[in-house]
């Protein structure tokens, strides 16, 4: 695995494919898939594991409270994952409020 700290992070998400609706925090590469956010472990391992056609990679917008790396005490916003990529955005995974 390489990490590597880029200067124009837009630039990055660009070249990527991710839709500037989805753009967040962090980007990451894995196994040729874009995660793009808070992207929960799980959905990331099942999308390793279906690998489904026309999609690019996955993204949580923004930076809702209790997605991974955001939690605070119970206090959770609903979000969703989004797919992306060349079939078009649909929902992968949803969680709900708490």
């Amino acid at each position: 695995m390489a990490v590597v700290d880029s200067p124009d992070m837009n630039k990055v998400k660009a070249e990527h494919g991710v839709p500037a609706n989805l753009q967040s925090c962090h980007t990451a590469i894995i196994e040729g898939y874009v995660i793009e956010g808070h992207v929960p472990a799980a959905d990331i391992e099942r999308l390793l594991a279906t690998k489904p056609d026309g999609v690019t990679g996955l993204a949580v917008a923004g930076m809702p409270m209790g997605s991974p790396g955001m939690e605070h005490g119970d206090h959770k916003q609903a979000f969703q994952v989004i797919a992306f990529g060349s079939s078009g955005q649909s929902v992968f995974s949803a969680y709900p409020a708490s």
